[in-house]
């Protein structure tokens, strides 16, 4: 019995499975103090029914407490079952009356029944080659497993077992009748063991989603393996060995999520070596997965003799090169995924020509960079009928692709900056979809949207950049993610749309051209978490009806459970509403840009405590900023500026990396508080009445790279420290009653334009023309200043300014002096730097809400 499944798990456990701290659990909480739970006892005497017995062991199983029973512990606190003892204690022998001591029969599923059961021993016995039962693996308890000698045939199931030893080597393994092995779902942090390739007899082995590393030895030629998956390791790394010449009857490879390099061409070589032509003649392959390494190269044109591939993954790799039209050959492939590769060239109809069974087609790539070109007539009729198309950054146009006119069974339709022009064909409108994904953005799309088409439960459309116009499109009750940001939808939005969309969890309606009032059905949409409506004409006062969104996330707008409000450049007036307190879970908060007016209210700090971003600027907000605004801990990014308020500073806003007051009505002295916001990346108190002079520890904001503090009524000198903060990169102290020296060196020595310090008339020094003269009326010098030192610097500064000078001439006006002097230019170029500041702000509000939201 050397060679039963049941000794290989033994020997595992005994080897390094188990701690010694279980094994000794197991037997030191034995007394029973508690009767069993009747529930229990039933699934033990269903179990004692499957068996057979001859000698007699369970004739003990009778009575009401079962922990009682022979071979039966139960933790005596709760009465559970904890262990079954039920190995053969006198194996190859018969007791003392003659009879044979062996348990047989059947194992009855009842042991699921025994939740907390962690040991099993039914070693030694007789089941003669039954299979072990798969439920065995679902104990989810189990920590010791003892089935060796028990003849059990070789298939042993046992994946979500949280095993987490997996010993390296075990010396007296002889198991060579084992034919699937599946040990994924557990904890193993180890190279593959070498006693793994004495199971010659293995046709199935899956060790998936495990934390196995390494290289993959060259001993997998041994097998004559069907299926092998060692996917979602993340650490098994190198190329594959060429030497898998016995894989010939592989019909399943899964490798994704690992680190395996090497071009895919020897890799597919080396996998099948059993032929003289090597891939063309791997007949048996039907799925391949190599989604997510690090594979290069192109892809073989003997691919095309894989005739019985049904799907093929290979997205997420380092490929590149044209694709083989060899593709076109695989009769029988189902799915193809490209995704995220370096393909160019162009896709013909040879790459489709025999793919009668395909019905899932994915080339997709994150970079806006298309390489990849389709080039199929307009007249030609696709072999397949697809039910998702998935191409994102591939040429498609310049008109709407005439090959998609058959397919009349698609639910996914993605066509992502795919160069597609024009107007949509009313084709497709009539080929009676039902949509679960509509994805037609950044193309440049035109005409109007109707309302007549149909999506299924929680569909996502996204039509975003660009040139629909018209009214905004009301669909179906099913859309549950809705971007149509950046095009020239006009009119207001529909009154009913909280009633039309009800089950909307986003909603991006920015960049257009809307008009009119934010409607009151949107306080029906319960379940938005994301509303984005800025870049808009719309005006009026902001509804009350905050509190029935308990979920809004972001809010370029409003609602309850809204994690992001972007509701920025519009003309939406009156004062912020109380609802909007309601929004406790808000990351984002951006109405900047439009009229608002009254105090900033103090429940912002009170009840938005997960607020990274609150930008109220170019508003008509006054009176004093609230201390409650200090309490928001996780403040990033504060824009107050373009208002008329007043602000008291506190250290407690230690994120703050970008402090915006600009343009306000902030006085007296800087608050020395303020240089305690050690994360301070951006400072901007520019165009206030501040007074005083300057913070002399102002050099602790290390991490500083924007100081403005111009056109105040700051006086005395620039401090010292000022010199010592590395990163400052821009810098404007002009326009205030700064007096004495500027200071020199570090990072100060690099910002040597004199419109920083001008209109300060008491200040002296480089770069100003301003000598600084001591009392006696002579220039002073440095201490330890050499003469000749200083003739030698005199007669190089020329040449200095000279040189950036001219570097500054080119540099800056071969630049700026085009937006000078043509006019579309420059406002096209400041339009696209406000427009890429909002959508910066708002990616990264979006992103971090998202991820937010999956944790």
């Amino acid at each position: 019995m050397c060679n039963v499944i049941t000794q290989f798990l033994s020997l595992l456990l005994l080897s390094g499975f188990l701690s010694q701290g279980t094994i000794q659990l197991s037997s030191c909480i034995a007394n029973q103090n508690m009767d069993c739970l009747e529930v229990e006892k039933e699934a033990l005497l269903k179990f004692k029914q499957g068996l057979t017995d001859p000698s007699g062991r369970l004739s003990s199983w009778v009575g009401e407490d079962c922990c009682k029973w022979r071979g039966v512990s139960c933790y005596n606190r709760t009465g559970r079952v904890i262990k079954l003892k039920l190995g053969n204690p006198f194996p190859n022998s018969l007791e003392g009356d003659g009879t044979v001591s062996e348990l047989g029969g059947k194992i009855n599923p009842s042991l699921l029944n025994l939740k907390y059961l962690n040991y099993l021993d039914l070693s030694m016995n007789n089941f003669e080659g039954m299979e072990i039962p798969k439920f065995i693996g679902s104990l989810g308890k189990l920590r010791y497993l003892n089935l060796s000698g028990a003849s059990f045939n070789g298939i042993l199931h046992m994946p979500n077992c949280q095993l987490s030893n997996l010993p390296l080597s075990l010396p007296f393994l002889n198991f060579t009748s084992l034919s699937v092995l599946d040990l994924s779902n557990n904890g193993f942090d180890s190279t593959i063991p070498h006693w793994l390739f004495n199971l010659s007899s293995l046709v199935y082995l899956d060790l998936n989603s495990n934390n196995l590393q390494g290289g993959l030895p060259d001993a997998f030629q041994n097998f004559t393996l069907q299926l092998l998956d060692l996917s979602k390791n993340s650490n098994i790394e190198g190329e594959f060995p060429r030497t898998l010449g016995n894989l010939c009857y592989l019909r399943t490879l899964i490798l994704s999520v690992n680190k395996l390099s090497g071009e895919i061409t020897e890799f597919l070589d080396g996998l099948s070596a059993c032929s003289y032509n090597s891939l063309g003649h791997l007949k048996n392959l039907r799925y391949l997965q190599l989604r997510s390494n690090s594979f290069r190269g192109p892809i073989p044109e003997s691919i095309g003799s894989l005739s019985s591939l049904q799907e093929l993954y290979l997205s997420q790799n380092q490929m590149g090169g044209i694709i083989p039209d060899s593709l076109g050959q695989l009769s029988s492939l189902v799915v193809q995924e490209l995704n995220e590769n370096s393909w160019e060239g162009v896709i013909t109809e040879a790459h489709f020509a025999n793919l009668s069974s395909l019905k899932q087609l994915s080339i997709t790539k994150s970079s806006p960079n298309v390489s990849l070109v389709f080039n199929i007539s307009s007249d030609w009729a696709p072999p397949f009928k697809l039910t998702y198309i998935n191409l994102r950054s591939c040429q498609l146009g310049p008109k709407f692709p005439t090959w998609l006119r058959t397919q009349n069974e698609l639910t996914t339709v993605v066509l992502n900056n795919a160069g597609i022009s024009g107007t949509i064909p009313d084709w497709l409108w009539k080929l009676d979809l039902q949509l679960s994904e509509l994805d037609i953005a950044y193309n440049k799309l035109s005409g109007r949207v109707p309302n007549s088409l149909v999506f299924s439960y929680l569909a996502n459309v996204d039509l975003s950049s660009n040139l629909f116009d018209g009214p905004l499109p009301l669909w179906s009750s099913n859309v549950s993610t809705l971007y149509l940001r950046d095009n020239f939808f006009s009119g207001p939005i529909p009154q009913n749309i909280g009633e039309a969309m009800p089950i909307l969890t986003d909603l991006d309606i920015s960049w257009n051209s809307l008009n009119g009032s934010i409607p009151l059905s949107m306080g029906n949409l319960q379940a938005l978490m994301t509303l984005v409506i800025s870049n808009n004409h719309l005006s009026g006062e902001i509804p009350q009806f905050w509190n029935k969104m308990p979920s809004l996330y972001i809010i370029t707008g409003f609602l309850t459970t809204l994690g992001f409000l972007v509701l920025s450049n519009n003309n939406l007036s009156g004062e912020l509403p109380s609802h909007l307190q309601n929004c406790s879970a808000l990351e984002s908060l951006d109405l900047g840009d439009n009229k608002f007016s009254g105090n900033i209210p103090s429940w912002i700090g009170e009840t938005m405590p997960s607020l990274l971003i609150l930008a109220l600027r170019s508003n008509f907000f006054s009176g004093n900023i609230p201390s409650e605004i200090c309490a928001l801990s996780a403040l990033h990014i504060l824009d107050l500026s373009h208002n008329n308020v007043a602000i008291e500073y506190y250290h407690s806003l230690y994120l703050v990396n970008s402090l915006d007051l600009s343009c306000n009505n902030l006085s007296g002295e800087i608050p020395i508080e303020l240089t305690s916001l050690l994360k301070l990346g951006t400072l901007n108190l520019s165009s206030n009445n501040l007074g005083g002079t300057i913070p002399e520890k102002i050099g602790n904001l290390q991490w500083l790279e924007t100081l403005d503090l111009s056109r105040n009524k700051l006086s005395g000198p620039i401090p010292m420290s000022m010199a010592s903060i590395t990163f400052l990169a821009h810098l404007n102290l002009s326009h205030n009653n700064l007096s004495g020296k500027i200071p020199t060196g570090n990072q100060l020595q690099t910002l040597i334009d004199p419109s920083i310090y001008q209109g300060n008339l008491a200040l002296c020094g480089f770069p100003l023309t301003n000598e600084c003269h001591d009392n006696n009326g002579t220039n002073p010098t440095g201490k330890g200043e050499d003469k000749d030192d200083e003739d030698g610097d005199d007669s190089e500064l020329p040449w200095f300014f000279v040189s950036m000078g001219l570097g500054f001439i080119i540099g800056h006006w071969g630049v700026c002096g085009t937006l000078v002097i043509k006019k579309s230019w420059r406002y096209a170029y400041f339009r696209f730097v406000d427009k890429m500041k909002d959508r910066l702000l708002l990616a990264v509000a979006l992103n971090v809400a998202r991820l937010t939201r999956k944790v």
